[in-house]
């Protein structure tokens, strides 16, 4: 069966109500997420901004449009998507980047995907259009059930719309590398820095390396001094502003993966970042040793991986390779659960005994 392409929220009300069973994708980014079985809804060419409101700082723009393009947008205007969203130049869609809940380096000051989600607009098992949250900042109307599709992948409804809010776009941003030599001592160093008082906007640890990388953002005039006063506490440097915008893109893109590794992101925290580094090829730490983004090989090695992370509570989720969708240790939710059941009674968009479900959230 061809995959089913709608192209306006009517048409995707009636692609659902056609079909017992389907699974959702988008720009195909994210390929580890595809599971399930039934008709393929593809929601590429659902796309286009409905409405931007730079004076609020809102927009809001249907499921299957690119991330790019909205960043392009907004960026006109001088704003901007703080989290710091994922495979732009590969083509994730709005609706890819809240059913997966992955959010970039600016989780750490700013929050993330779920942070910033006002609305939506979306499809459930039973065929009905649902609007849920609103169009504005100051909401309270109802449950916020739009947070519930951050980390879905799907599995409660079919994302047509969604309205965010955005941020002004910093002035000026500038990368410290401040060296550790070893991945505790980084981890040390992320600690301290998470509770400085400089309000750093990402503190990473890039793949092949054990330094930390410290970006801070504000008015040109201040970044000098502040970064003075950084490494005056931490040694280090200053990155040339060309180097770090690149390394920081290739970060976005997953650029550091090599061809046929495994990517997975794993919640965790500082105190298990050695141990994943035994486990894994490589590994992208973020949010302040809160958030890993891993690589390995499949098979034996995944094993491997999924058995110690059960040992230590971790869950994590695929985005490329084969397998199961989520590794390592269980996390029932019964809201989750009711959520679900409330919002496909019929089991449309995978049910009980389907071997991905479960709910990761948004880190």
């Amino acid at each position: 069966m061809n995959a089913l392409k709608p192209t306006t929220l009517a048409g995707l009300v009636e692609a659902v109500r056609g079909v017992e069973r389907l699974r959702v994708e988008g720009g195909r980014t994210k390929p580890g997420l595809l599971r399930g079985d039934g008709a393929v809804l593809s929601l590429g060419f659902l796309r286009g901004v409905v409405e931007y409101d730079p004076g609020e700082f809102t927009f809001t723009a249907l499921s299957g449009t690119p991330v790019a393009e909205v960043a392009a947008m907004l960026g006109e205007r001088g704003q901007h998507l703080p989290f710091d969203p994922m495979l732009l130049d590969a083509g994730s869609t709005l609706g890819g980047m809240v059913a997966s809940g992955l959010s970039g380096p600016g989780r750490l000051r700013h929050g993330g995907v779920r942070d910033f989600i006002l609305g939506a607009r979306m499809v459930d098992g039973l065929g009905r259009l649902l609007r849920m949250g609103g169009k504005v900042v100051k909401n309270a109307a109802g449950f916020d059930v739009p947070k519930f599709m951050v980390g879905s992948h799907g599995r409660h409804g079919v994302l047509g719309e969604v309205t965010f809010k955005v941020f002004p776009r910093p002035a000026a941003r500038m990368t410290l590398r401040l060296r550790a030599p070893g991945i505790r001592e980084a981890v040390g160093i992320l600690l301290e820095a998470a509770r400085s008082r400089f309000d750093f906007e990402a503190l990473d640890v890039w793949p092949g390396s054990r330094d930390v990388m410290a970006r801070l953002a504000g008015p040109p005039e201040a970044l000098g001094p502040m970064a003075i006063e950084v490494l005056s506490r931490w040694p280090g440097e200053c990155m040339d502003g060309g180097e770090a915008g690149t390394r920081w893109a290739g970060l976005r893109e997953l650029g550091w993966v090599r061809g046929g590794m495994s990517v997975a992101r794993v919640p965790c925290t500082p105190g298990h970042v050695a141990g994943l580094l035994d486990h894994v090829a490589d590994m992208h730490l973020m949010s302040a040793a809160n958030v890993a983004l891993v690589s390995f090989e499949p098979g034996a090695v995944r094993g491997r991986l999924e058995k110690w992370m059960k040992t230590q509570g971790l869950r994590g989720m695929l985005l490329r390779g084969d397998g199961r969708m989520w590794l390592g240790a269980s996390c029932p939710m019964g809201v989750e659960e009711a959520v679900r059941r409330a919002l496909d009674p019929l089991g449309r968009f995978g049910g009980p005994g389907d071997p991905d479900e479960g709910h990761d959230g948004n880190e």
